[in-house]
């Protein structure tokens, strides 16, 4: 079989596609035959050395993909040779993520794809979807599950909403009941979060950014997914309603953040970070099967007409793929396999 690997830290040069022995599942474990994968900005980053040294001599990137299952372990009775499904962080623990044709994976990384749902979308969801998902549970008034009007009466700020997690925090909210506002830098991306279901889009480029969202929620955002603390967490401080959660769940724009003690006591707020590799299985298998409700419902989707354009790379250009997410692409960047 085809597989893209790396066995040392660097850019995206030191991926090379090469062939090796398709591997077996054992027990608990199925193989996926897949057909399309994602690529998230936390595939470079653990290319590039960003994590750490190599947890293994030789890597193949990607946590998402979609495709079909070709064999199951010893023990398997949930999925069949057959179903069609989508993956999560199928690189975590192991050295063999999705850039390659054939992967193993626990069931417990594998979720069924419903039925109307493509492949370009089941290779979407994985981590950005599910870190949207845990970003929207996790607040002291809100839901520990998302269904349609479990965030009724809810406002969520999404931060950078033409993003990959962006754009599926729009989405769920929506499906959820909320009322979305969202950050964007341009009016292009303005576009993309108002296609991805947000009712209200501020440009923080242009004018008073914290004027414009109280202006939108005068009694204060009960929710804030933020992509960028280091850039906006006064900004949030500034525009939630007591008891608010702010989830942060990456450091676009820089590492370190200063909190203000007396102002940050004044809103009794809870500073919610998320990371997909730590929050445990319940978390996981909850969000897999909310976004799978989600999908089913229609209320979540790919493409230039829900806020997401998709950019395509065979497995031969997947450091084209790298390098495009590298360089900011707006959008999913997705290889075909």
């Amino acid at each position: 079989m085809r597989a893209v690997v790396y066995t040392e830290s660097g850019d995206s040069s030191v991926l090379e596609l090469v062939e090796r022995e398709a591997p077996e599942p054992g027990p608990g474990e199925v193989r996926v035959r897949i057909v399309r994968a994602g690529v998230n900005p936390t595939d470079w980053k653990f290319r590039a050395g960003g994590m750490g040294k190599l947890a293994f001599p030789e890597i193949v990137p990607g946590q998402d993909g979609a495709g079909d299952v070709d064999a199951v372990g010893p023990g398997v009775t949930d999925l069949a040779v057959g179903d069609r499904v989508w993956t999560m962080l199928a690189q975590h623990t192991r050295p063999g993520g999705t850039a390659q044709e054939l992967v193993v994976l626990p069931v417990a990384n594998v979720a069924k794809l419903p039925d109307a749902a493509s492949y370009d979308l089941g290779a979407s969801l994985g981590v950005p979807a599910v870190t949207a998902h845990r970003a929207l549970t996790t607040s002291e008034d809100g839901p520990d599950r998302l269904a349609p009007g479990a965030l009724a009466g809810t406002t969520v700020l999404v931060a950078g909403g033409a993003g990959a997690v962006g754009n599926a925090a729009i989405q769920l909210a929506r499906w959820a009941g909320a009322t979305v506002i969202s950050t964007v830098s341009s009016d292009e991306k303005a576009v993309l979060a108002r296609a991805a279901g947000a009712q209200h889009v501020v440009n923080y480029r242009d004018g008073d950014t914290a004027t414009a969202i109280r202006d939108l929620a005068p009694g204060g955002v009960d929710l804030v997914v933020e992509v960028a603390p280091a850039q906006n967490l006064r900004l949030d401080l500034g525009v939630i309603r007591p008891r608010a959660t702010i989830a942060i769940y990456a450091n676009n724009g820089g590492d370190e953040v200063t909190l203000s003690v007396r102002e940050t006591f004044s809103t009794n707020a809870r500073f919610q970070w998320v990371l997909l590799y730590t929050v445990g299985q319940e978390a996981l298998r909850a969000a897999a099967e909310d976004v799978n409700a989600a999908v089913a419902d229609g209320a979540y989707g790919v493409g230039d007409e829900h806020g997401l354009p998709l950019h395509h790379y065979p497995l031969e250009r997947t450091a084209e793929a790298h390098a495009a997410v590298e360089d900011g692409a707006v959008g999913k960047v997705l290889i075909d396999l």
